[in-house]
């Protein structure tokens, strides 16, 4: 297999027109597994712990570095030491030294480690969410299953790092954590806790108990973002020294990294009207970090809005809008991509993610096909960039992973193209320099 043409050039945009012609569904298998239906094992035993110096040789790099300098790298060494990036080498003109172990991976790409943050699949789920309008001290961590299968599947192709957040039956559902998928101990799967407070607009809360309308639901946020805010402001005054230290009140506790910028509100929030109220009264109101999350059907209507405000947006798993006259909403029903829209609006922070198991884990490079197929540009990595470093700086986690940079985990994905062409297969994995899937080695996760 001969190497791809650079992805921001003519030829590397190439893959569109496959996208256009409508298999990425069926395609989707292909992605991750190939043949997969031969039944071969996908679970097998460790292999030896990796070489504490490593060497990866590509055809080509995709560093997705959050500044955009360098996104592609052709013909490199990546050096890895004690499951951190430690630098790159010209493979042209320069050769690792003898204490690296090299892997030679002949015409495949080398990207990071994907991250989804829109996930239900992190462990067993029994948290009995639904049982209050609003949780907001409700933490599943608790139920967090390391390295489950599920999550092992997701991956095999390429997601190393997923927010699992409760779901979507209440206005305030809890606490997420952000967890990589691939190991086994709590103490390697957790990246942070909390990760994050979930929020869900819209139709689903609507349907709790007696049924609410979108005016009780805005009533029930804002009550609590407000009760919220006022605890973490008050602890915050008490750690300047500003008065008496406040009683701990358990739900509350997460508006205090909140408050402090260190975690971040995940909003389940779809149409134009929806997506406004959530940003006008978290992020307007009471000045707390929110990102739009699970952003399907039209919301980029309000994309100036959300600019303004400096929301990102985290799209899937429906990249497209079909809304027709209703609903509060007035056009001639075209279909239009969401991601294309808020890209055509100037937003500079678009990523991608599943909600799985609604779309299955090891589908998130396809949301970002799928994008494209709608509309998206893709000439400057824009589709890489929002399934990596996009979604790791949105969840204040690119000190770690998201881009492939000095200091950060060796979270890498070898593969055989562009990570949106659902021709491109996944080849190996490695998770903090660790290999822990390989195709060519009977499709086994280790």
């Amino acid at each position: 297999m001969s190497a791809r043409p650079q992805p921001n050039s003519r030829a590397g945009r190439g893959f569109h027109a496959l996208i256009a012609r409508g298999t990425v569904r069926l395609a989707a298998a292909c992605v991750v597994f190939g043949a997969s239906a031969s039944g071969a094992a996908i679970d097998g035993a460790r292999p030896v712990d990796p070489p504490p110096a490593m060497a990866l040789r590509a055809a080509k790099i995709l560093t997705c570095a959050a500044d955009g300098e360098g996104q592609v790298l052709d013909h490199n060494w990546v050096l890895v030491r004690d499951g951190k990036i430690e630098g790159f080498l010209d493979a042209r003109t320069d050769e690792p030294g003898p204490e690296y172990a090299r892997v030679d991976l002949g015409d495949r790409w080398l990207m990071p480690g994907m991250v989804d943050l829109h996930s239900h699949v992190g462990g067993s789920f029994d948290i009995n969410g639904a049982v209050y309008q609003a949780n907001p001290g409700l933490r599943v961590w608790t139920s967090v299953v390391p390295g489950n299968r599920t999550m092992r599947v997701g991956l095999a192709s390429g997601v190393t790092t997923v927010l699992f957040i409760p779901g979507s039956a209440t206005t305030v559902g809890g606490q997420g954590v952000l967890i990589k998928t691939g190991f086994d101990g709590w103490e390697r799967t957790l990246v942070r806790q909390p990760g994050s407070l979930k929020v869900a607009q819209a139709d689903n809360p609507k349907r709790w108990g007696y049924g609410m309308e979108r005016s009780m639901l805005n009533w029930q946020i804002r009550d609590v973002m407000r009760r919220g805010a006022a605890y973490g402001e008050r602890w915050e005054a008490y750690e300047r020294g500003e008065g008496e230290q406040p009683p701990i009140d358990i739900q509350f506790e997460i508006f205090r990294p909140l408050v402090a910028g260190e975690a971040q509100i995940s909003t389940h929030t779809q149409v134009a009207q929806v997506v406004a109220a959530s940003v006008r009264i978290m992020v307007e109101e009471f000045g707390l970090p929110m990102f739009i999350d699970h952003g399907t059907m039209d919301g980029f209507r309000v994309a100036d809005y959300v600019i303004e405000q400096g929301v990102p947006a985290i799209l899937g798993p429906r990249n497209f809008s079909s809304q027709v006259k209703g609903r509060g909403i007035d056009h001639d029903g075209k279909i239009e991509g969401v991601a294309a829209n808020y890209q055509a609006s100037g937003h500079p922070q678009i990523g991608f993610n599943t909600d799985a198991p609604v779309i299955p884990q090891e589908e998130l490079s396809l949301q970002a096909g799928i994008a494209v197929r709608f509309g998206f540009e893709d000439d400057a990595l824009q589709t890489v960039r929002g399934l990596t470093i996009v979604p790791a700086i949105t969840a204040g986690i690119d000190d770690r992973v998201g881009s492939l940079e000095i200091g950060k985990d060796a979270d890498i994905v070898a593969l055989s193209g562009h990570p949106g062409d659902p021709r491109t297969a996944v080849d190996r994995v490695w998770l903090e320099g660790e290999l822990v899937y390989e195709a060519s080695a009977g499709r086994r996760l280790f």
